[in-house]
Formats: C-alpha cells, sequence, structure tokens
C-alpha cells in the first residue's frame, strides 16, 4: 500500500542519509518506468520505484530509503550463493550509523546471565570460526502480491539471498557470561536506531534453544569479505532457517532474559495467526491467543531463469530456479506445464547445505505459442506449497506456487 507517510518519507531521504555520512543516489523518476517490479505488485509502487546502487551495491530495486529497502532484481537470484553486491536491503529504523572497528564493542549480559562482558570484532575473531550457507529473506518477501493488498514494504519475489556466513557461535559468546537455568529467550540489539523519539527502537529475541543451535551466528564475514555497511557490518545475527527479522544487524547488545521480550517489534509487529501455516519451530515463551511469532521460512521455489511473458524458442528449453525452506532440506522440485494436471520431477543442483537455496532445472519442450510453466517444491519432511494464498494481514509467508507463461516463435 503506497501512503501519504511513505511518499513523505521517501522525500526526507536525504537528511536520514546525511546523519550517517553516507551519499544518497539520486533519484531519477524517469528510471521508474523501467524499473523489473515482480507482476502483480501494486500499481502505486511503480511510481516510487527505482534502480539504485547504494555504495558498495550494484543497482537493486528502491521500493523505500528512509529507512533503505532495496530488492534484489530477479536476475541476481539466479545462482545459489548471492554475491554481496548483489544482496537486498532491509532496515527498519533510518538512523544507521558508520560503525567505527576501533570503538566498536557487543555488550553481553542480563539478568538471565552470571556474569557481563563487553566484545571487540577481535575478540570474535579469536573465538573458534563457523561458516554456515544460509538463505536470509525478509519476512515479508513476497508481501506485494497479496490479494487483497496490505500495509507494509510491497517486496516482490526479490527480499531475499544466500549466502556463506562466518563467524562465532552465539553459543560460545554466551558461554562467555554463563547462562542462569532460568534464561528463557536471548535478546538482540542494534547499532542503528529512530530518527525520532517516538519510533520503537528495533530489538528482537530468540527462544534459548534456538539460541544455543550451532548454527545460530554472530557473523562478520559473508561470502568470504567483511560485510557491506548495509548487510550488517561488522557483525550481526544469522539465524539460519528462520526469517530475516531475527538476523540483527550492527549488533551491539546481547542479552539474556529470564522473562519474554516485550517490545513493539516482538509484539504486535512480526505476529502470524496460530495453527494457520505447517511451521514446526514455535516460539512459545512469546506465543499468545489469537497470534504467535513468525519463525521459520515455509517451504518455497522461484523460477529465475526467465520472467513472466519472456520470448523463447521453440524447441527444448532450459528453465530453472531455486528452492528453499526452513531448514529440513528439499526432497524434490516438481514442475507442471498444463496448469497442475500432471506433474513432472526437475533436476536438484548442488546441495549446499539445509539452510540454503537449492538449484533446480527442467527441459521443457517448447511449442509455438504460449506455454505455462509452474512449479512446486516439496522438503524432507513431506510439507509442499500451496496452490491458494493463505491470506493474513501482514502478507508474510507466502508460498503460492509460482506460474509463468513462456512465448515460443
Amino acid at each position: 500500500m503506497i501512503t501519504r507517510r511513505h511518499l513523505l518519507g521517501t522525500a526526507g531521504a536525504s537528511a536520514a542519509f546525511a546523519t550517517s555520512g553516507l551519499s544518497l543516489p539520486k533519484f531519477s523518476e524517469a528510471e521508474a518506468a523501467g524499473v523489473p517490479l515482480t507482476p502483480g505488485i501494486p500499481a502505486g509502487v511503480q511510481s516510487i520505484a527505482a534502480m539504485e546502487a547504494l555504495p558498495g551495491k550494484k543497482p537493486l530495486i528502491r521500493l523505500a530509503d528512509r529507512p533503505p529497502n532495496y530488492e534484489a532484481p530477479l536476475e541476481y537470484l539466479r545462482t545459489p550463493i548471492t554475491p554481496n553486491d548483489e544482496f537486498f536491503v532491509r532496515y527498519h529504523l533510518s538512523d544507521i550509523p558508520e560503525v567505527d572497528v576501533k570503538t566498536y564493542r557487543i555488550k553481553v549480559g542480563g539478568d538471565g546471565a552470571n556474569g557481563q562482558a563487553e566484545l571487540t570484532l577481535d575478540d570474535l575473531k579469536k573465538m573458534p570460526a563457523f561458516e554456515v550457507v544460509a538463505v536470509n529473506q525478509c519476512s515479508g518477501n513476497r508481501r506485494g502480491l497479496s490479494k487483497p493488498h496490505v500495509p507494509g514494504v510491497e517486496w516482490g519475489y526479490g527480499a531475499m539471498g544466500c549466502a556463506r556466513w562466518k563467524g562465532a557461535r552465539l553459543k560460545d559468546v554466551l558461554d562467555k557470561i554463563g547462562l542462569k537455568k532460568e534464561t528463557i529467550e536471548i535478546e538482540f540489539g542494534g547499532a542503528d536506531g529512530p530518527a525520532v523519539d517516538t519510533t520503537p527502537d528495533f530489538v528482537k529475541s530468540i527462544p534459548i534453544w534456538k539460541a544455543l543451535d550451532e548454527s545460530t551466528l554472530v557473523a562478520y564475514e559473508m561470502n568470504g569479505q567483511p560485510l557491506p555497511h548495509f548487510n550488517g557490518f561488522p557483525a550481526r545475527v544469522v539465524v539460519p532457517g528462520w526469517t530475516g527479522t531475527y538476523w540483527m544487524k550492527h549488533v551491539n547488545a546481547i542479552t539474556a532474559l529470564t522473562k519474554p521480550l516485550t517490545a513493539f517489534w516482538m509484539n504486535p509487529a512480526y505476529r502470524i495467526p496460530r495453527g494457520k501455516f505447517p511451521v514446526v519451530a514455535r516460539f512459545t515463551s512469546q506465543e499468545y491467543a489469537p497470534n504467535t511469532p513468525i519463525t521459520e521460512m515455509v517451504i518455497n521455489s522461484l523460477i529465475t531463469s526467465h520472467r513472466d511473458g519472456a520470448k523463447i524458442k521453440t524447441g527444448k528449453v532450459t528453465v530453472s530456479g531455486i528452492a528453499w525452506d526452513g531448514g529440513y532440506g528439499i526432497r524434490m522440485v516438481e514442475v507442471s506445464t498444463d496448469s497442475g494436471k500432471t506433474w513432472s520431477t526437475a533436476k536438484l543442483g548442488e546441495d549446499l547445505g539445509r539452510f540454503a537455496f537449492r538449484p533446480w532445472s527442467f527441459e521443457l519442450s517448447a511449442k509455438r505459442g504460449k506455454n505455462t510453466v509452474m512449479v512446486n517444491a516439496t522438503n524432507k519432511i513431506g510439507q509442499a506449497q500451496v496452490a491458494a494464498l493463505i491470506f493474513n494481514g501482514a502478507g508474510y509467508h507466502n508460498n503460492v506456487m509460482q506460474n509463468i507463461t513462456l512465448n515460443a516463435a
């Protein structure tokens, strides 16, 4: 939904970026006409969207710049690993400082801790290093495809990416302070903040069992390089399998809690109706009737080789894409060329780990005229995509089977 508030926020972007020491890319209204938006996005988005290159990034689809929210074009998602300069950008707050590594500290403590600590980036790097390949996906990815449309950033397909993350395990960080048996959640805070005092600060928490998982990291590298500024430099939390709302950027506080975190970004924000989605990983200390926090990603897939309406030649055409889920692993991807009446199994590509994009490909025998391609992924616990949208007011968990038309001549 394009609101007056959204437009005013966009108009005030220069002031927000000035406080961060970053230069703001110029917005060209002429560029907006050529922005490769996902089909089905609200018509009003076209009037404010633009292709812009933030510092250190290739051009991304700008959907908002105060705070900055930039989507990856479909073409950037054609490989199982998303390059750093093609990775999407998502912020809730517009005051984004450039963190000085010399003074950077992570404060670790809380009422659930036996002690307190302050860690530098060097301290993190001296701890045992671990790597995980994982999808970072905004909870609202595909929100713009909700029908009826719902408020929020009107993301298409590209509010996601997959990278190789390296850092210290969160459990090792927590070992520095020791946890009390009463600890139930771990809270995160970041260096970014609200531009005005009335805006709630962005803080999040995860259940203790997820915090102690071997794959949950405080990462300082992304694809073998230091984290880009707009993806959380110098360190961020990586919560594989769970939506990006928990992946705190520029993390500067890790707090052990003996009571559930009460904060705007936990409740009422980022909630889904209880029992409406086939989610296994529950955040029970934050569950309230009638809703629960969004946690793991649902099974999903995307055709990346072709856009809807693309022109192709008759004969053999390779259609390909990616599939992913909340960490159970992809069992198969199926393709239908007759609107779901019959299905054929696609070929799966390299398995980079259960939290990663899984590439797939399918040989289409294209006939002259319109050729439809529908794709459906199934994970290793039997979950599959849905044929019709499971509607919710926040536009979360859109995993409707994609269906595109290719025009052969």
